[in-house]
């Protein structure tokens, strides 16, 4: 029988658009200034991304969907710090256009629900939630160098 998973659905409303969005996702030095200063990614399909989500624990993953300001899927690699696991840890991010805003949706999902994973887990889901935060502050505050999303809307 498959060992059962654990999963997450964040969400957080910006006020810039999913091009800027999406450029602090997928470009080395805005995703270092708002997730962790060793985050780097190859931005394409088949890329790969590595940072600390939850400023604990390395996150290296396979970019295996890259749909340019609309979905970019992160599977993750092993760990060495946790045992192999039948299932595979998938961070799916989804950017939707609401005028000049976007809607960033973060689906997590198939973590082990047995321990150490558990943990694991829930360090993750709450680095998430902080990093969005920290998301939404830099390009809200324009510290990306973007134009603010009510200027950006005339």
């Amino acid at each position: 029988m498959p060992e059962r998973t654990l999963g997450y659905a964040l969400r957080i409303d910006v006020e810039a658009g999913p091009e800027r969005v999406w450029s602090a996702l997928t470009t080395d030095a805005k995703l270092a200034r708002w997730l962790s200063s060793n985050a780097r990614i190859a931005a394409r399909e088949g890329g790969s991304f590595r940072g600390s989500v939850d400023r604990e624990t390395e996150v290296l993953a396979h970019i295996d969907v890259f749909a340019p300001a609309r979905r970019l899927r992160l599977i993750h690699l092993p760990s060495p710090a946790l045992p192999a696991a039948d299932s595979a840890v998938v961070d799916d991010l989804l950017l939707e256009p609401r005028g000049a805003h976007t809607v960033l949706r973060v689906l997590g999902s198939g973590f082990p629900s047995a321990p150490p994973y558990v943990d694991a887990f829930r360090r993750h889901q709450a680095g998430w939630r902080l990093s969005l935060a920290r998301l939404k502050v830099y390009l809200e505050k324009n510290m990306d160098g973007g134009a603010p999303a009510a200027e950006a809307a005339k």
